[in-house]
C-alpha cells in the first residue's frame, strides 16, 4: 500500500495553530488548498524549532544570493493570518520527523512533516517518494508566505502560559510551585 502523501504546491494557506486552553493546548500544522484541508498534530517545541529553522534558511538564501532571491527580510504586512484553524479539525497523523529545504529551480521553501513511526530514527530524504513509508505532509511555498508562517508560529508559541521569572517553568493561573523559591507559591 503506498504511503499517504499530502502535497501542497503552493497551498492557499499554511499555518501553525492550537486548540485548547494554555497549559492544555494541542498544536497543529494545517495546509489548505481550495476545499482540501490537511491537519497534523505536533509538539509545541516542534513548532518553535520549525519556525526558527525556516527563518534561518530564508536568511541564508538571502545572504547567499546577495539579496537577489525573492525572499523578503520580514513578513509582508498584508500577509498577517490571525484566523483560527479550519474546522472540522481532523488530525491526519502525529508528526515525528521534519525536513526542510530550498528549491532553487522554483525559488520555494519545502517543508516536510513525516508521521511518527515506531523504531524509526531515520529522517526520510526530502522529495523521496518510497512506496512504503510514513505518511507525509509536503508544503512548497514562496519566501513571503514562509515569513508569514514564521511570524504566526512564533505568535502561537508565545501565546501560552507566561514563564516564571525565577525558574522559567510555565506559570499556571492557579499558582506555581517554584523550585527556585524552595517550593513556595508565586
Amino acid at each position: 500500500m503506498p504511503r499517504p502523501l499530502h502535497s501542497f504546491d503552493p497551498p492557499d494557506r499554511f499555518v501553525a495553530g492550537t486548540v485548547g486552553e494554555p497549559g492544555e493546548r494541542a498544536f497543529f500544522l494545517q495546509a489548505r488548498d481550495g476545499q482540501r484541508v490537511v491537519s497534523v498534530s505536533l509538539e509545541k517545541q516542534q513548532v518553535q524549532v520549525l519556525a526558527e529553522r525556516v527563518e534561518g534558511l530564508l536568511d541564508e538564501v538571502v545572504r547567499r544570493s546577495a539579496g537577489t532571491a525573492p525572499v523578503p527580510a520580514a513578513a509582508p504586512l498584508d500577509t498577517d493570518d490571525v484566523a483560527p484553524l479550519e474546522t472540522p479539525l481532523t488530525e491526519e497523523f502525529r508528526v515525528g520527523t521534519m525536513a526542510l529545504g530550498w528549491d532553487d529551480d522554483n525559488e520555494r521553501i519545502v517543508i516536510e512533516a513525516h508521521e511518527v513511526m515506531e523504531g524509526e530514527d531515520e529522517v526520510p530524504e526530502l522529495d523521496a517518494d518510497p512506496d512504503d513509508g510514513p505518511a507525509c505532509l509536503r508544503v512548497r511555498m514562496s519566501g513571503s508566505m514562509a515569513r508569514a508562517f514564521v511570524k504566526r508560529a512564533r505568535s502561537v508559541v508565545s501565546a501560552g502560559r507566561p514563564p516564571c521569572p525565577f525558574c522559567n517553568l510555565p506559570l499556571d493561573p492557579s499558582g506555581h510551585i517554584c523550585p527556585r523559591a524552595n517550593g513556595y507559591r508565586r
